[in-house]
């Protein structure tokens, strides 16, 4: 099912309506999602005083998995017994948002599987080490930071607040401007504001999480950066090869983290950086 990769897509729904029409590959009625996962987990980081609670719908489609967080109590575990086995087709078109972006993202990323990008000289594989949670949180967010091409004193807007993309974020001259729709601060007490808005039009840049797929805000953010001339750097669990299909198309870069998540192994995985022509 490897394919070239299609003409960036100017929106979610467009990109869904491409997919269904067989644009990116087999038409999604001739494919059946395998299993249907719906994982819930909770985090605190050593000297961290934030317990991270996510919850995430996983499908399987193949030899891929796709994956979406979502909100606490949008989904519950009937969805594994409702979905499982379900045509692909019928998830893309009527599946509650996080379902259907996970539906998605494993069709597309059955289409071209990330390692394959990177086999072909179109994204980097980083290896993210063996070790603690805190490890390979901090090595995880250091190459998402890596991803930004910043002059000092840069104000980056941080949309969906992880501690250390934060410090990442600093370590490399730039001045964080975090949002996010459940923290009120962040570990070193920098208020975090849930106006997206104010961020965006701030900005001199944008970080980004994936789980702007899930809740709908991505558009808007693509947009506003589109307008702005700003550069986007999303940096994905959720969606990682939905936000892949939006390089060149508002998203200057992106670090891709196929399942399985870091926080769900301790030895070593693969997290994929793709960037632009123009870089980010």
């Amino acid at each position: 099912m490897t394919r070239t990769p299609s003409a960036p897509a100017p929106s979610v729904d467009a990109l869904v309506e491409a997919v269904l029409a067989g644009d990116h590959g087999p038409l999604p009625s001739q494919l059946v999602a395998t299993s249907v996962f719906w994982l819930h987990h909770g985090t605190r980081l050593a000297g961290g005083d934030t317990t991270y609670l996510n919850q995430y719908v996983l499908v399987r489609l193949g030899g891929s998995f796709g994956g979406c967080a979502f909100e606490a109590g949008e989904l519950d575990p009937s969805v594994c017994r409702d979905s499982s086995g379900t045509s692909l087709d019928a998830l893309l078109r009527t599946a509650p948002r996080p379902l259907r972006i996970a539906a998605l993202d494993a069709y597309l990323s059955e289409a071209r599987p990330h390692r394959v990008a990177a086999e072909a000289g179109d994204a980097e594989a980083v290896t993210l080490p063996t070790g603690t949670p805190e490890a390979r949180a901090r090595a995880r967010d250091a190459a998402v930071a890596g991803l930004l091409d910043i002059e000092e004193g840069a104000k980056v807007g941080l949309i969906g607040v992880v501690n250390p993309l934060v410090a990442a974020i600093r370590e490399r001259g730039g001045e964080p401007l975090p949002c996010d729709l459940n923290l009120r601060a962040t570990q070193w007490g920098d208020p975090v504001t849930d106006d997206m808005h104010d961020v965006l039009d701030r900005a001199d840049a944008v970080v980004a999480t994936g789980m702007t797929l899930s809740n709908g805000s991505f558009d808007t953010i693509l947009e506003r950066c589109r307008s702005r001339g700003v550069p986007l750097v999303v940096y994905a669990q959720t969606g990682s090869a939905v936000a892949r299909a939006f390089l060149g198309s508002g998203v200057t870069a992106l670090s891709a983290e196929p399942f399985p998540f870091s926080q769900f192994s301790a030895e070593e995985t693969a997290l994929y950086r793709y960037r632009t022509a123009g870089g980010a």
